[in-house]
């Protein structure tokens, strides 16, 4: 006889769990736990699903590799995955950058990015920035706040309120105003722009209502919200892509603006302006496959 747990229950129970999880590794050494939580993953990870799911992408998008090297590049996205959970635990100590003080930082940003960065900030008007499920994802939210640029982030709240609460309480420490994808989500991204902030979203998963656009060779769906906002609130575009190097260390680029595709009437063409952005994206992940996320399914 099988008991079913209502799903209220389990919720609370995984809720509780996972929230003590992640206060009890806020105590231990991140680096040691980093390297202990990749070299797990990198065991337990290819034994999961979502292995198939990444290999089966990979081939698809790198239809030159071998099998060998396709492993491999699993591999590093396990060994990356394991990383990024012990760093969301310590995601309001993460961001350590000093410009007065390089030599003691574990992030790294090229001088074009930086004079970006203080262009952005300084130049009083809105704008969009684009990132990807890159290295830590989570990070392109951080520099904002930490260094008065005004801003905001666009992100999906898990379904366990638990969770939720824990991951709300964590990232509004250091990550601007929070935007909560849903029914109104669109609305105050639109209203946090005219307010003057730059409004950040992750671009680079399927979205089954979205517009379609050639990644890798092969169409898909994007979210077309940030392309709707630019056609609503004309404001520049810049992507930001974190990359993780050796001795826990982070590089953090800024792009130079992207300048939307316009149709015959001069407004902002939503899909082209998405393939535009998209093709951004492609060209971080062939410089480093191994931090995408691939196990989740792109194309459909």
């Amino acid at each position: 006889m099988r008991i079913r747990i209502p799903n209220a229950v389990r919720d609370v129970v995984v809720g509780n769990a996972a929230v003590g999880m992640i206060r009890m590794l806020r105590w231990t050494d991140p680096h040691r736990m980093s390297d202990f939580a990749a070299t797990v993953m990198r065991k337990v990870g290819p034994r999961l699903r979502e292995h198939k799911i990444g290999r089966a992408n990979l081939r698809m998008a790198f239809p030159e590799k071998s099998d060998a090297e396709i492993e491999e590049i699993l591999l590093g996205v396990w060994d990356n995955l394991g990383r990024l959970g012990i760093e969301f635990a310590h995601l309001d100590r993460i961001w350590d950058h000093d410009p007065d003080n390089r030599g003691s930082s574990h992030i790294d940003f090229d001088p074009a990015s930086e004079e970006r960065f203080i262009q952005l900030r300084d130049d009083g008007k809105p704008a969009l920035v684009f990132a990807a499920h890159l290295a830590n994802w989570e990070m392109p939210a951080l520099p904002g706040p930490a260094h008065n640029l005004p801003s905001a982030a666009v992100y999906r709240a898990p379904n366990i309120g638990k969770v939720a609460d824990m991951v709300m309480a964590t990232r509004g420490v250091n990550m601007g105003r929070l935007i909560k994808t849903g029914m109104d989500g669109a609305l105050k991204a639109a209203e946090a722009l005219q307010e003057g902030l730059h409004v950040g979203m992750l671009v680079d998963q399927y979205y089954v209502r979205g517009v379609p656009v050639t990644f890798f060779g092969r169409q898909t769906n994007a979210n077309p919200l940030l392309a709707r906002l630019a056609r609503q609130i004309e404001c520049p575009i810049h992507g930001v892509r974190v990359v993780r190097k050796p001795n826990y260390r982070f590089f953090v680029e800024l792009t130079p603006e992207i300048p939307p595709v316009r149709d015959a009437e001069g407004r902002i063409d939503v899909q082209g302006t998405m393939q535009a952005i998209t093709t951004v994206v492609e060209g971080w992940i062939r410089e480093h496959p191994e931090q995408w996320l691939w196990l989740h399914r792109r194309w459909r």
